[in-house]
C-alpha cells in the first residue's frame, strides 16, 4: 500500500521516522512517500487534507476532522516547552507586560500559540517562520518571541532572554500532565485496521531510533540547521521520550484538557474531542 508521509525537517521528527525511512525496520506492507515540511505548512496542507500521514500541531486537530491521532510520535514536554523571549535589556518583562505587547508566533494552528492564549488570553501577534522569530526579537522588531524547536535551547545563543516558560506553566497548571504540542495523525477513512498496522509501524521506528541512538542522532544531524551535535541530542532525548513511544492515558488527557480549557476560555469556536487511535 502506498501511503504518504509527511515530517517537519526538525531533528526529533527525523528521529522518530529514521528506522522506517532508513527501511532499518521492515515495513508491514507500506511504501511511504516521504514529504518533508515546515510544522505550520503541514498543519495548514492537512486542512485540505492531501497527505496520509503527517505530523501536526495538536491544536491544528481541532481543524482537521478527517484525521485520526495516532498514539505514537507525539511530541509532549515533560515540565518543559515553548518559551517567550524579549530583548536581553527587556528581560524583567511581567505578564502583565507582556499582554500588552506584540508577540511573534510560528504559526495560528501551533500548540505553542494555542497554550500561551491559554497563559494571556488573546494578545496581538504576527505570524513568522519560527526560524526567523530570534532575529526579529533581537533586532526589536517585535517586542516578544514565542520560540519551538531548539531555539529552546540556544536562545541565550542568539543573544535573545527568557521571560516565560509556557511549558513550566502548564505542568504547574495541570499537576505534571505532560506538555501536548506535536502528534502524528492519519487519514480516518483508511480504516482501523490500516491505522493500527502504521501506528505499531511508527512505534516500531520510534523504538528503533532510541535501540540505536547514535545511528539515529547522526541521520538527525541532517536537520540540524547549524547546532552542534551534543545539543540536537539533548533536544531530541527532549521531545522523543517514553510519551512519543505511546501517548498512553497521561498523553491522551493532556490533550483533550488543553482543548477543555480553551473552550472554557472561548478560544475554540465549538468544543472539540480529539479522535485518538485505539490503545496499542
Amino acid at each position: 500500500m502506498r501511503i504518504t508521509v509527511g515530517h517537519t525537517p526538525d531533528a526529533d521528527d527525523a528521529f522518530m521516522f529514521y528506522g522506517m525511512l532508513s527501511e532499518k525496520i521492515p515495513s508491514p506492507g507500506f511504501e511511504i512517500e516521504h514529504v518533508v515540511e515546515d510544522i505550520e505548512a503541514l498543519n495548514c496542507k492537512a486542512l485540505s487534507p492531501s497527505l496520509d500521514v503527517t505530523a501536526v500541531s495538536a491544536h491544528a486537530c481541532a481543524f482537521i476532522p478527517g484525521y485520526t491521532i495516532l498514539r505514537s510520535g507525539g511530541s509532549f514536554g515533560l515540565g518543559y516547552g515553548p518559551i517567550v523571549t524579549t530583548k536581553v535589556e527587556n528581560s524583567q518583562m511581567s505578564l502583565d507586560d507582556l499582554k500588552n505587547t506584540t508577540i511573534a508566533i510560528p504559526g495560528k494552528l501551533t500548540s505553542a500559540f494555542l497554550l500561551l492564549e491559554l497563559v494571556l488570553g488573546k494578545f496581538k501577534y504576527v505570524e513568522m517562520n519560527f526560524s526567523q522569530i530570534p532575529d526579529a526579537v533581537r533586532l526589536g522588531r517585535v517586542d516578544a518571541g514565542l520560540v519551538i524547536h531548539e531555539t529552546q535551547l540556544s536562545y541565550t545563543d542568539e543573544g535573545i532572554a527568557k521571560i516565560f516558560d509556557v511549558g513550566e506553566w502548564w505542568h504547574d497548571t495541570t499537576d505534571g500532565l505532560p506538555v501536548p504540542l506535536g502528534v502524528n495523525v492519519i487519514k480516518s477513512d483508511l480504516g482501523g485496521q490500516v491505522i493500527t498496522k502504521f501506528d505499531r509501524y511508527l512505534q516500531d521506528s520510534i523504538q528503533y531510533g532510541l535501540d540505536n541512538n547514535i545511528d539515529a542522532i547522526n541521520y538527525a544531524m541532517k536537520y540540524a540547521r547549524g547546532k552542534p551535535k551534543d545539543m540536537i541530542e539533548k533536544f531530541v532525548h527532549m521531545y522523543v521520550n517514553e510519551s512519543t513511544v505511546n501517548m498512553g492515558d497521561a498523553g491522551e488527557k493532556a490533550i483533550n484538557l488543553m482543548f477543555e480549557m480553551a473552550s472554557q476560555r472561548n478560544l475554540l469556536e465549538k468544543p472539540f474531542v480529539a479522535n485518538i487511535a485505539p490503545k496499542l
